[in-house]
């Protein structure tokens, strides 16, 4: 059964000191006008960050990321799309960067898919406000099956660094929507997605809260009480 939004900020309240202290460890979501401010080289770019760390030290890739910018032109979308194989090849061999000839693939398989968007919506930015808060996991689908390698927790981490409002499947959010048999199955599965986000649009309509907050404030009444930022 859905724990009602208060019982949660009360639980998270107790655990992390008080409201006061729980307040300020929240972060407010980017609004849709500051997110149509993006531009696609952004968004290129943090996919490709965020492709690059999963299953790797993400210290490693802030390191490098100043020679990520200059080696793909700091992800200028229309100059990565002209890279014929050969170069991205040339590229995957660059010490500059972390050597993943696949992954490297990736930043021109996710420039055209952001170029396509675009196109259609003017900028990715603005494609991805069509998305709220009652469908933000169809958003994270459309990311899994068009782009490269943003399936799973990759393109939701890519949002949120960007400011856009989503929750997260940090361990301690996914335990709580599990031990509350909110999701049950495979937690990318199309039921599971749609089940999360209902319960996470009913919480935002309860309380008027960004879907990232509610996301922390869950992390923080449960388990380990860490969220992912």
């Amino acid at each position: 059964m859905r724990e009602s939004f208060q019982t949660i900020y009360r639980r998270a309240c107790e655990r992390k000191g008080g409201e006061q202290v729980l307040e300020a460890m929240l972060q407010a979501p980017l609004t849709k006008q500051e997110i149509v401010q993006i531009p696609d080289d952004r968004f290129l770019a943090e996919m490709t960050k965020k492709v690059f760390q999963s299953g790797f030290v993400w210290r490693v890739i802030e390191q490098k990321w100043p020679d990520f910018e200059t080696v793909f032109f700091d992800f200028d979308v229309d100059k990565v799309l002209l890279m014929p194989d050969e170069m991205l090849e040339q590229k995957a061999s660059d010490k500059r960067i972390v050597r993943n000839f696949k992954k490297v693939m990736t930043v021109r398989d996710n420039a055209m898919m952001i170029k396509d968007v675009a196109r259609e919506y003017g900028s990715f930015a603005k494609f991805v406000t069509t998305f709220d808060k009652e469908n933000i996991t169809d958003l994270w689908t459309f990311l899994k099956k068009q782009g490269a390698r943003l399936g799973g927790n990759t393109g939701p981490y890519m949002l949120r660094a960007l400011g856009v409002d989503t929750f997260l499947f940090s361990s301690d959010v996914e335990d709580y929507l599990r031990k509350n048999d909110i999701i049950d199955g495979g937690l990318t599965a199309k039921k599971s997605l749609e089940a999360a986000n209902q319960a996470f649009a009913h919480w935002h309509r309860e309380s008027g809260r960004s879907l990232q907050e509610i996301s922390a404030i869950v992390a923080y009444s449960w388990g380990t009480n860490r969220p992912v930022n």
